[in-house]
């Protein structure tokens, strides 16, 4: 593939000049960081309160966590432990407040006490999420 690319990119310099080349690469590296950006990998900007620039991808990729966010009494699966090692504590009120959680049935007040359920060490104890505190 990149050789096609190498061949567009030469007769398009040929035909229309170095200004069209440039534009082209500054097209190519907006559409990988998009494309980074959907597949969950933090590219860009980081944004929506340290989850990276698209944090309904975090919504989905937590979704081991859903059980135990929406009963206190569920055991905390080893997947999502594991997955919530890579979550800050912003990005952690982000994800507890936002309506899109909220609307999948998940308790605010019960999913922030993941990390503790978890018996991770680094979790944010005492970080308010608006109305709910990290245990």
């Amino acid at each position: 593939m990149q050789p096609v690319i190498s061949i567009i990119i030469l007769r398009i310099r040929s035909e229309r000049g170095i200004v069209v080349m440039k534009y082209l690469i500054v097209i190519m590296l907006a559409t990988l960081v998009t494309v980074g950006n959907l597949w969950g990998f933090n590219v860009g900007v980081a944004g929506a309160g340290g989850c990276g620039s698209n944090p309904e991808v975090m919504v989905y990729k937590l979704a081991p966590c859903g059980p135990a966010a929406q009963d206190g009494s569920v055991a905390v699966s080893p997947k999502c432990c594991s997955l919530m090692k890579h979550v800050d504590k912003r990005c952690l009120c982000v994800l507890v407040l936002s309506e899109q959680v909220q609307s999948h049935g998940l308790n605010p007040a019960i999913a922030v006490t993941i990390p503790k359920r978890c018996n991770d060490p680094r979790r944010p104890k005492g970080y308010k999420c608006g109305a709910y505190t990290v245990p």
